[in-house]
């Protein structure tokens, strides 16, 4: 497994355990009724797993597993998937931020505005690094 892929999985893993966290964090509040100010991590749950979990997990497997541009091994240039890497954490560390000092202090309306242009930006620059590398299927190969 190519480093990228090892350095992206293993990120994943860390957002995973922090959406948990966030989501376990949320349950005990609905449970128990001490902290209600913990609701505000509700939305750092959603995009700490559904993205920088789901998203960032795929991405590096597909970046692993699709195939090669040629015999020597090449996965083309890396560049784009490491502006994906940066641009998919940064929207959730942003998003994150956002949903918690939301309930603390007033912060910038245009931040989801910021996350939603990292997010578009990881799908571009993914985009742009995979598509030479989908080989069409050929039913007849010679």
């Amino acid at each position: 497994m190519p480093r990228l892929s090892q350095l992206m999985v293993r990120t994943a893993l860390v957002w995973l355990a922090l959406g948990y966290s966030f989501g376990g964090l949320v349950l005990f509040t609905k449970g128990v009724s001490l902290l209600p100010w913990l609701w505000v991590l509700r939305t750092a749950h959603i995009h700490a797993l559904l993205v920088g979990w789901t998203v960032q997990l795929a991405c590096g497997v597909a970046f692993w597993i699709l195939p090669r541009l040629d015999a020597s091994g090449s996965r083309g240039d890396e560049r784009p998937v490491w502006g994906c890497y940066a641009a998919l954490n940064s929207g959730v560390v942003l998003a994150v931020l956002h949903s918690v000092l939301s309930g603390v202090m007033v912060i910038s309306r245009w931040l989801p505005l910021v996350v939603g242009l990292c997010y578009l930006a990881t799908a571009a620059l993914f985009f742009r690094h995979a598509w030479p590398r989908i080989v069409p299927f050929r039913v007849f190969a010679r």
